[in-house]
């Protein structure tokens, strides 16, 4: 089977323009994870979709879904957890209790504040996971990328060609990813900063899914001023 799994485990925010997630704020008359939902639930390839929601505000994400007349018995709630990892892996354990396991059942996750998703994108990930197992989604780099170690000077400036930025979703074979996470040590498990990196670290080849460049991650104030446009360009239903 095949699961989308919406991650909206946070309860800060960096914009300091609300005292609730960003994820809940409003963008053309509905919060940012409803329009990420009804994204998530127009593939009809989903057997269930969970949404990974800090325990905090678990009661206030039933609540969205009554008012936004969101009742299918697609839509499931999982408590998030302490990191991105933590909150997959919770809901990994939510449709192991709800169906079962089964070693093709595939897992699509993806931003709650990235509501520009698109079915290609979704699709093709479906795609990508069931062939390959692990699938990210990513567009190339337009800028030169700068590293710096220190903060202060250039430390490398690495091949633009072969540069990439990292969107989501990212989707995988369950069994893979559980199985992968189960064979890293404590120290390779504090680095990680997504679950694609899991399986770099094991080194199981991940594809590349082609993203798109308004499938943006509204994380700042100007991220979300950003969106508002968007928003009022384009349908998000």
């Amino acid at each position: 089977m095949i699961y989308g799994a919406i991650l909206a485990g946070g309860s800060g925010t960096r914009m300091h323009v609300s005292s609730m997630p960003k994820q809940f704020l409003l963008l053309k008359g509905k919060p940012i994870i409803i329009h990420t939902l009804e994204k998530m639930l127009a593939c009809r390839r989903f057997h269930a979709v969970y949404l990974g929601i800090h325990p905090d505000w678990m009661s206030y994400m039933y609540d969205l879904l009554e008012k936004y007349d969101i009742d299918t018995p697609r839509v499931r709630l999982a408590p998030g957890g302490e990191t991105r990892n933590d909150t997959i892996f919770r809901v990994i354990d939510e449709i192991n209790r709800d169906y079962g396991a089964n070693e093709d059942d595939i897992i699509v996750t993806h931003d709650a504040v990235r509501p520009f998703v698109t079915l290609r994108i979704i699709d093709e990930n479906i795609d990508a996971a069931i062939e390959h197992g692990a699938c990210d989604t990513v567009v190339r780099a337009t800028d030169t990328i700068v590293c710096s170690e220190d903060g202060t000077v250039i430390s490398e400036i690495p091949n633009r060609e072969f540069m990439y930025q990292g969107q989501t979703p990212q989707s995988f074979k369950i069994t893979l990813l559980k199985e992968a996470y189960a064979q890293l040590t404590k120290e390779e498990k504090e680095i990680l900063t997504d679950a694609c990196k899991i399986c770099v670290i094991k080194n199981i080849p991940v594809k590349l899914v082609r993203g798109e460049v308004l499938n943006m991650k509204i994380t700042t104030v100007n991220d979300y001023e950003i969106a508002e446009v968007i928003a009022g360009g384009i349908s998000l239903d």
